[in-house]
C-alpha cells in the first residue's frame, strides 16, 4: 500500500515538472513575440505559393500596427465577427485617421469584404516574422483520438519508471551489507613505523606487572 502511494506521488511529481516546464516556455515565447499565441498554422490555400497549407507561422506582435506597410503579411481577426484568424498580405491603406488597411490573399482574385477590410488596430494580431514549412502536419496527428493515445503512453512510461525505481530500491535493501567490502577500512600493515609508536603508559605498566608476577611464580616452583 505504501509503495503504491509513493509511486503515485512520483508520477504526479513528474507530470507537475513537465507541466511547469511547458508553462514557463509558453510564457517566455509570449513575452518574446509580444502576442498571446506566437504560432499559427495555415489552414487554407489563399496565400499559395508563398504560404502552403500546414505551414507554421511565427508571428511578431511587437511590430506596431502603425508601422505596417503595403506588402507585409499580417495575421488578424476577421473584421466581421472576429470569429476567424486570417493571414493575408496588405494590399492598400484605405485610411490614416484611424489607420485602416485592406488585405488580399495572393491566390485570391480580389479582396473579400468583411474578411480583408476594413482592418484596424483592433483586429491586428501581428506581422509574420518566420515561416516553418509543413510542420503543421503534426497538429493533425495530435487530433483526437491520437492525442489521448499519446497521453496514455506518456503516463504509462511514468508508471513503469516509478515501478522500476521501487524494484531497484527493494533489491538493494535485501542485499547483505556484511558481504560488501568496506573500501574505507585501513589495514594496520599499511601504517608505516607502527612499532615505533609510543605505547600507552597504562598498558605498558600492566605488561611489566604481568612479567614480574610470572618471574616470581617460576622462582616459587623451583
Amino acid at each position: 500500500m505504501l509503495n503504491k502511494k509513493l509511486m503515485s506521488k512520483g508520477i504526479l511529481k513528474d507530470i507537475l515538472i513537465v507541466a511547469i516546464g511547458v508553462l514557463v516556455i509558453w510564457i517566455g515565447l509570449q513575452v518574446v513575440f509580444g502576442t498571446q499565441n506566437p504560432f499559427y498554422v495555415v489552414a487554407s490555400g489563399s496565400m499559395i505559393p508563398v504560404l502552403e497549407v500546414y505551414d507554421v507561422l511565427i508571428v511578431q506582435g511587437h511590430v506596431p500596427f502603425e508601422e505596417i506597410e503595403v506588402g507585409d503579411i499580417i495575421v488578424f481577426n476577421r473584421p466581421s465577427g472576429h470569429d476567424r484568424v486570417i493571414v493575408h498580405r496588405v494590399a492598400s491603406i484605405i485610411d490614416d485617421e484611424p489607420k485602416t488597411i485592406r488585405t488580399k490573399g495572393d491566390a485570391n482574385p480580389a479582396s473579400i469584404p468583411g474578411t480583408d477590410f476594413p482592418i484596424t488596430e483592433e483586429e491586428y494580431i501581428g506581422k509574420v516574422a518566420y515561416v516553418i514549412p509543413q510542420v503543421g502536419y503534426v497538429t493533425q496527428l495530435l487530433k483526437p483520438p491520437i492525442n489521448y493515445v499519446i497521453i496514455v503512453i506518456v503516463i504509462g512510461i511514468m508508471v513503469v519508471k516509478q515501478m522500476t525505481k521501487k524494484k531497484n530500491e527493494k533489491e538493494i535493501s535485501l542485499q547483505d551489507p556484511f558481504k560488501k567490502s568496506d573500501t574505507n577500512t585501513e589495514s594496520t600493515a599499511d601504517i608505516p613505523e607502527l612499532d615505533k609508536l609510543e605505547k600507552d603508559k597504562a598498558y605498558s605498566n600492566q605488561d611489566n606487572d604481568n612479567s614480574t608476577e610470572k618471574q616470581d611464580s617460576e622462582k616459587d616452583q623451583k
